[in-house]
């Protein structure tokens, strides 16, 4: 299911206006991570706690990536233009293992085209561009390439580029991951949410 909201907490104090940019890792689903038990609201709860105030507009879709169209059509550059404001300090994007099918070249414009397109809606904002992680110490190919081309294209924009790969997220922890072998459960959200909310700290501060 499609995630299109805006999340706030604590509207007394300064609030940094973000958006993020998903797939099914930031909707969540049936095996994990819907409602309050998702990365976003975690990690929103854990900034919040830290005296970090979030409005965020989270565009995530199941199935989508930067150039593979999820269960509603959307492509990254679709959630990008639903989600990013003209006064957001962050913008993260997230992914995506869905674009193993797509040409690595191919691959690499969408996403210029996607972080342009960010880049001209707020061209104040920092950028964090988070690649795909993969459950297991053996990731195919396809899903390297779409890191490699990924973690060039975030050094063309200026963005800081996390590797859940090279970084081991989920590796050696069946825990986190769901029946299906893919997605994460409530517990691989509060994983993603203890990874990723001081990656976001440390482009707010």
């Amino acid at each position: 299911m499609p995630v299109r909201h805006t999340e706030t907490l604590d509207l007394a104090v300064s609030v940094n206006h973000i958006a993020v940019i998903g797939d099914s890792y930031t909707t969540g689903g049936d095996l994990g991570g819907l409602g309050s038990n998702g990365w976003t609201i975690r990690a929103w709860q854990w900034l919040t706690q830290q005296g970090v105030h979030i409005s965020a507009d989270v565009a995530a879709e199941g199935g989508a990536g930067y150039g593979t169209r999820g269960n509603r059509g959307s492509v990254f550059e679709d959630l990008t233009a639903d989600a990013v404001k003209p006064d957001d300090v962050l913008v993260v994007f997230f992914g995506s293992r869905n674009d193993q099918g797509v040409d690595p070249t191919q691959l690499s414009i969408l996403a210029w085209g996607t972080y342009q397109l960010a880049r001209r809606t707020a061209p104040k904002a920092q950028f964090l561009v988070i690649g795909p992680p993969w459950p297991t110490a053996d990731p195919p190919e396809a899903v390297l390439r779409i890191r490699d081309a990924l973690r060039y294209q975030a050094g063309a924009a200026g963005a800081t580029f996390i590797d859940p790969i090279a970084a081991g997220w989920f590796v050696g922890r069946p825990d986190l991951i769901g029946k299906d072998g893919v997605h994460p459960t409530d517990a691989g959200h509060a994983y993603m949410a203890d990874m990723i909310a001081p990656l976001i700290r440390a482009q707010l501060s």
